[in-house]
């Protein structure tokens, strides 16, 4: 197990469009690695970068958290037979579940949906479980760490926001926010349109 001076190094990583998961038109995630996702529709955005994806999806909450996902509610973004849930009882045990799952290679998606935001040592830690989980296991895992509010997490490759923007009509629309990204500026885009196809409507405000 690594100690924690280790967990605190900070590594180059390299990137291949192989690697990454392309959501909402040009967007994208890397791979094999850990990124935060808050704001109050943090989870509809969960959804959409998991129906970008193929394969069996982790999805970690609280047993505790009286928020469940709606399957009716996801069929327009996502298959809801992809996902396995899990409810830890204890709060030691999510970001556990989380790491080890990651650390196994097994699934390309795990989702982490939290009470509040992780410290940076836990974040290393998901994120050396993660790389270990792309060198060794059967895919390249991508980790997602759903927090309230602004988020916060430091440690985590990209941070994102999402929150409602409907207007006065019966038509949807979400401004969603890159807030923290290692390569890329921060920028703000007004998502709108059809529930259908979430990856056309996005435009830059």
């Amino acid at each position: 197990m690594p100690d924690a001076a280790h967990l605190l190094v900070r590594k180059s990583h390299r990137r291949h469009a192989a690697s990454e998961v392309t959501f909402l038109r040009g967007l994208s995630l890397n791979r094999g690695r850990v990124h935060e996702f808050c704001g109050i529709a943090r989870r509809r955005l969960a959804l959409m970068a998991a129906g970008a994806m193929r394969g069996p999806i982790f999805w970690i909450h609280p047993a505790w958290m009286p928020v469940h996902l709606n399957p009716d509610g996801m069929l327009h973004l996502v298959d809801p037979s992809r996902f396995i849930f899990i409810r830890p009882k204890r709060p030691e045990d999510l970001l556990w579940t989380m790491e080890e799952t990651l650390r196994a290679g097994l699934v390309p998606l795990v989702v982490a949906d939290l009470p509040e935001p992780p410290g940076l040592i836990p974040v290393r830690r998901l994120q050396l479980a993660a790389e270990a989980g792309a060198t060794e296991g059967a895919c390249v895992p991508l980790g997602l760490i759903l927090t309230p509010g602004t988020g916060g997490a430091p440690g985590v490759e990209t941070r994102w926001s999402m929150t409602p923007a409907h207007g006065t009509g019966k038509q949807e629309a979400w401004q969603l926010d890159r807030l923290r990204a290692r390569t890329e500026p921060v920028k703000r885009w007004h998502l709108s349109g059809g529930k259908a196809e979430p990856r056309t409507d996005l435009a830059r405000a």
